[in-house]
């Protein structure tokens, strides 16, 4: 039986300006651009929260919620610096650690010798590791696979921890709401409660081959992650799979010829981005995405070996007629690349 450990800081961003800064721990803060540029918040602290204030919510609509809000640009070296100092935390307890992103990572301590074993014990003295050597908290989340460890993470936030041994998974999931699964977005949720589904419990009665019509490939997930299986398991290394840029307008892109000289300039800038990530070689697609005025988006992808702008422009096109109409307000565009396997395979030889 795997032992899965999922740290994850509170409020990440907003914890380093608050621990920074001493004074603004107890005001709605967050990180984020500014209403004028039609901003987004990146996190905020629990204070801002309790106003409805939250994660990817238009810095326009935090204020509407919360006059009041201080907002931080972010410094996101000084961030880079710190997740620096907790990953090197982490490995000094296992070698099996897969960071997710800047502030959260899966340790698996299935064959730690450390505490005798006990995986509880572990996430408790890398909680307080953290803390004693970044002076921010972190929640942590301890069970038999990733995906249950991610879920119980949030169970106790901030500062806390959660433990699911194998005895309890059957009855912690059986209540569990479906939107928690990881890939159950808004849409998906809706779907499913169309059908009546909205807890795991609900899933588990539902014939595999109902699910497969309704949801395709992520049924057999749906009904795995219902069940508390994950298969899983922690990568160390974590491949590359894309190398994107875009840009969120001040103002919304009424007609398609609006949309081209910012398409020029993320051209340019995605060209740069290719190069310092060494990926020039590694490109085997490219798209465009475009989010429009209702905050709904579509992705366009072409296969080609390397970065073309001609393409990129019917890209463009294609995607701007999906919108019937509608402004934009972002546009983005992005490479897909070769995974390392494919690359291997394609350079074998006699």
């Amino acid at each position: 039986m795997q032992k899965i450990i999922h740290i994850d800081m509170d409020c990440f961003f907003a914890a380093v300006e608050m621990r920074d800064n001493p004074a603004w721990r107890d005001v709605p803060l967050a990180i984020g651009g500014s209403r004028v540029e039609r901003g987004v918040i990146s996190t905020c602290n629990y204070p801002a929260r309790a106003f409805g204030v939250r994660s990817a919510m238009p810095t326009a609509q935090a204020y509407k919620l919360c006059p009041h809000l201080l907002l931080v640009a972010g410094n996101m070296e000084k961030y880079r610096a710190v997740s620096t100092q907790i990953q090197a935390i982490f490995h000094r307890y296992t070698d099996k650690v897969e960071p997710l992103s800047l502030d959260e990572a899966y340790l698996d301590v299935s064959d730690s010798e450390m505490f005798s074993g006990s995986a509880t014990l572990i996430a408790e003295d890398i909680r307080r590791a953290i803390f004693a050597e970044t002076g921010l908290t972190a929640s942590a989340g301890v069970a038999p696979n990733k995906f249950l460890a991610k879920i119980s993470s949030d169970e106790n936030k901030p500062n806390g921890i959660f433990v699911l041994p194998p005895a309890k998974i059957a009855d912690f999931v059986r209540d569990l709401p479906l939107r928690k699964i990881p890939g159950v977005g808004q849409k998906t949720a809706e779907r499913l409660a169309k059908l009546g589904l909205h807890r795991c419990a609900d899933v588990q009665q539902v014939d595999l081959q109902l699910l497969i019509k309704e949801f395709g490939s992520f049924a057999e997930v749906l009904l795995e992650r219902s069940r508390g299986i994950d298969l899983r398991q922690v990568q160390s290394e974590r491949e590359r799979k894309s190398v994107a840029v875009e840009q969120t307008f001040s103002r919304d892109l009424n007609d398609l010829s609006e949309g081209l000289e910012p398409l020029a300039d993320l051209y340019q800038k995605l060209i740069r981005r290719i190069e310092r990530c060494d990926a020039k070689d590694q490109i085997q697609k490219i798209g465009i995405k475009l989010k429009f005025q209702d905050f709904r988006q579509t992705t366009i992808e072409r296969q080609h070996p390397e970065l073309c702008f001609d393409i990129l422009n019917q890209l463009l096109q294609q995607a701007w007629q999906r919108g019937e109409g509608k402004s934009v307000r972002l546009v983005g565009i992005h490479v897909g690349l070769k995974s390392q396997q494919a690359q291997a395979q394609l350079g074998f030889g006699w």
